[in-house]
This record gives structure tokens, C-alpha cells and sequence, in this order.
């Protein structure tokens, strides 16, 4: 494996870092050895950690994507100067440990599962609100000059068996029927002869947006509009103690207390237990496992096919996502280990290998240069929420993304921001209610997870 460049002064990356049971994280922690790191270049400039107690108006704590578009759209719409507090480096946790996808998506709920949840004029509403992210998205991207390396192509999501086909052409009705949205089907043939030759493929149905992005790029192009907007973004400033004080918020960092009226969370499924009684347990951590190939030859460039460099899923409940990235590799990840202390174990590479190899036979066996595992932050119902917290005034969150915020964490960091400004966001269910909260049950559904696992691979492998 390729390794990735040390922060200065850092301490080694804890492959093994596990939400549910760790105290919290860093500082000064090495980033994970993704390709993204790995290819990025250096970070812009940061405002290095806290160095003593502050007074802010909106302090947000996390720097991920979500982080940082709050901080572009509070200074953009609203003239808030925010300032953002990071554990580590920036977007540290899932921005740079994702696989580059941006789908048209803000959950794990497709469009038929929202009908069935919410009712159709709903559904409808949330259908509109994740297509102007994605135009906000395109935008960010577009206007600020960020180059992360974008290839705009549409979504495929691939039929891995016969089986999956009718449940794509069902939804592909309901998207041109019942929303409007331009998706259609393909056959394995026109799969194999335009977009990949996956030999699991039984079809596929193709949605018009999908971007596949270069995930630190994106960030970092992000960290640099978020400074040029006037925010500041405080780096190895962990929030280690958070206390409501006369309707001010007192957030202890190792290096000074930072003070603030209103406090925006973004930290994905990377914050501690113990950062706040009222966000405890409100997610499920999900470890996501990917891996990068060396640079492919010819002649696998020829067998495998991809003559689309935009984002591929398929149709497994623990999916396979993959592409083949600008420079010819090829990256592909899917679900790993249950607990932080298995990550380690091979069995999760072999699968995530065999996978591949199922898929592209020619790849069998392929030296990887990159290897890694992150948390994802799904929710108990499968949803996001961006909302306010009202047992604690003045405190928003934006969360639970669940494997799909590449895209909709630049809107949910508008909609955050308006929030905290105090400005109306549409009435959708996303908005006016907070995420379910497990409780002390949330450690033991790790056990169902287990079994659940299980349950999922038998169904997803027969026939």
C-alpha cells in the first residue's frame, strides 16, 4: 500500500477507532491512509488550534462538508463570520473517507419508500429539495472554482441479479410517472456496450445526476471558500466538555473555552458519546470499508469497460459503490466489520476483493495501493435530520446522512444555516422533527446488526 504524507506534530492514526466506545478523539491525529489523502496535495491554510478562551456568535463543531458549507452559507446569506471547531485535521472523519459519489439522495430511503412513510405530496417535497441540493451543489463547486476533479454523468444503479430487476423498473416508473425525474433502464447489453462491463449486471436503471468528486479536493476546496468568507476553522480543538451557562454556550476545547450564542453540530457519525446528553445515541455508526487499485493497464481497462467515470452502485443491501477514478484505478467499497476492533481483520478486505473480482474477473488478484474503513452515521430511521434542538436552545444539528451526504451535506449546511440564523426552511420532515434517539438500547443493536448482516448476505447472494 501507498502510504500518505504525516501532519506535522501529529500522533499515528488509530486505525481501530471505534464511536461507540472510544471517549473521544484526538487531537493531532494522522488522517486515515485514503487515496484522497493520499492524492490531495497539502491542505490550505487553517487557524491552527484554539489558543485561549473566545466569544463567537455561532460556533460549529465538526469540519466536514457539512461544517464547512454552514460556515460558506451563514457568511454567504447572512453576514455570520462562524467559527468552526475540528478534532483533528480538516474533514477529518467521513469527507475524506467516503467514495466520491454525489447521488441524488439524502438517506437510505429511495423515492417509494418516502410515499410509503410520509404520503405522496411529501415525498413530492422532499423530491424537490434534494434536486436544488444538487443544482447547490453543482453550483458550490462551479462558482467557487473548486477543483475536485468532477465527472458529471448520472447515477447507474446496477441490477447485481435477475432477481433486482423488477424492483428498478417499478422505481424507474414512479421517477418519470409520479416525479417528473428523467431516469431509465438498461439492459445487461447496453450496460455492457456503453457504461461497464460488470459481469454480475442484469440491467440497470440510470438517474440524470450523479457526480463522481475527488472526496479531499472537495473538502479543501470547501476549508478555502469558508476562509476567504471570513471564518475561522480552529484544527486539533476537540470539544471536550459542553456546558449551557445564562444562555451561552461553553465549549471546552484543550486550549481555551469558546463561547457562543448558537452552536451548529456536523460530525457525522465521528462525534464522541459524550459530547452532548441530547445528541447521545441518535445514530448507528456503520463501517464502510474501500479500497483503490494500482494503476490499470490496457488491456484491464479494455476487459473491465468503464467508459463512464460516474458514480456505479449495485443493488445489494450491502451495497458495492464503485467507479473508475480520472487517473485509471479503480475504487470499489461496501459494508465491513460490525465493532472498531475488527476492523483490522482480512476476511473484510478478501470479501471486498472478491467482490471486485466477481465483478471484474480480470482484476482478480490486483495489487491495491490504498486501503481504508470509516464510519458512516445512519440514523435509527434511515433518514437525516437538520433541525434545532429544543431542550437545548440556541444548539442545531445536521446528521444521519447514511452513507449519501457527498451531495446533500452542501444543502443541509445551507438549511443549517438558516436555521441558525433564525430564517424559515421548508415544511419536510427532515426539518421539524430530530432524529430517534435508541437510548441505552443503541450499543445492543450491534448484536441485531450482526445477525442482521447474515440475514442480508444470504439475500443478497441468491439467486
Amino acid at each position: 500500500m501507498k502510504s500518505i504524507d504525516k501532519r506535522p506534530g501529529s500522533v499515528p492514526f488509530d486505525p481501530l477507532y471505534d464511536p461507540m466506545t472510544a471517549s473521544g478523539l484526538g487531537p493531532k491525529s494522522d488522517y486515515a491512509p485514503t487515496y484522497w489523502i493520499g492524492t490531495a496535495g497539502p491542505a490550505p491554510e487553517d487557524d491552527g488550534p484554539v489558543t485561549g478562551d473566545m466569544d463567537v456568535d455561532v460556533a460549529v463543531i465538526g469540519s466536514g462538508y457539512t461544517g464547512l458549507s454552514t460556515a460558506i452559507h451563514l457568511a454567504k446569506m447572512h453576514g455570520i463570520k462562524a467559527v468552526v471547531l475540528e478534532a483533528n485535521g480538516v474533514a477529518y472523519g467521513c469527507s475524506t473517507r467516503n467514495g466520491g459519489q454525489a447521488q441524488i439522495s439524502s438517506g437510505r430511503l429511495k423515492r417509494s419508500q418516502w410515499i410509503d412513510r410520509w404520503g405522496l405530496d411529501v415525498a413530492k417535497g422532499m423530491h424537490a429539495e434534494v434536486v436544488e441540493g444538487f443544482d447547490l451543489f453543482r453550483g458550490l463547486i462551479r462558482d467557487h472554482a473548486i477543483d475536485c476533479d468532477p465527472q458529471d454523468g448520472g447515477h447507474y444503479y446496477i441490477a447485481h441479479k435477475a432477481a433486482s430487476m423488477p424492483a428498478l423498473e417499478s422505481e424507474t416508473r414512479l421517477l418519470n410517472e409520479t416525479f417528473g425525474y428523467g431516469a431509465r433502464m438498461l439492459s445487461r447489453d447496453e450496460l455492457h456496450d456503453g457504461v461497464v462491463r460488470d459481469m454480475e449486471a442484469h440491467g440497470a436503471m440510470w438517474e440524470p445526476d450523479g457526480v463522481g468528486i475527488h472526496a479531499a479536493k472537495l473538502a479543501f476546496g470547501y476549508l478555502r471558500v469558508a476562509r476567504e468568507l471570513g471564518a475561522k476553522v480552529h484544527t486539533d480543538s476537540p470539544v471536550q466538555g459542553w456546558q449551557l451557562k445564562d444562555g451561552v454556550h461553553h465549549l471546552r476545547t484543550p486550549g481555551g473555552t469558546v463561547r457562543a450564542r448558537r452552536v451548529a453540530v456536523a460530525t457525522a457519525a465521528y462525534a464522541p458519546r459524550g459530547l452532548h446528553p441530547q445528541l447521545k445515541d441518535r445514530l448507528m455508526p456503520i463501517m464502510s470499508n474501500s479500497v483503490v487499485t494500482r494503476v490499470l493497464r490496457e488491456d484491464e481497462l479494455a476487459a473491465i469497460g468503464i467508459r463512464k467515470l460516474s458514480p456505479l452502485t449495485d443493488t445489494r443491501i450491502l451495497r458495492h459503490y464503485y467507479r473508475l477514478l480520472p487517473d485509471n484505478r479503480l475504487q470499489i467499497g461496501s459494508r465491513a466489520a460490525i465493532t472498531g476492533r475488527d476492523a483490522a481483520n482480512p476476511a473484510h478486505l478478501n470479501a471486498l476483493r472478491e467482490g471486485m473480482a466477481r465483478k471484474f474477473p480480470a482484476l482478480r488478484g490486483i495489487e491495491l495501493d490504498y486501503s481504508w474503513w470509516g464510519w458512516v452515521d445512519v440514523s435509527h430511521d434511515m433518514m437525516p435530520r437538520i433541525t434545532g434542538m429544543p431542550d437545548l436552545p440556541g444548539a442545531f444539528y445536521a446528521l444521519g446522512y447514511g452513507g449519501n451526504g457527498v451531495m446533500y451535506s452542501a444543502m443541509a449546511g445551507r438549511r443549517m444555516a438558516q436555521l441558525v440564523a433564525g430564517e424559515a426552511v421548508p415544511s419536510l420532515p427532515i426539518f421539524n422533527e430530530e432524529l430517534p434517539h435508541e437510548g441505552w438500547r443503541t450499543p445492543f443493536r450491534r448484536l441485531g446488526q450482526r445477525a442482521l448482516y447474515h440475514l442480508y448476505h444470504y439475500r443478497d447472494e441468491r439467486k
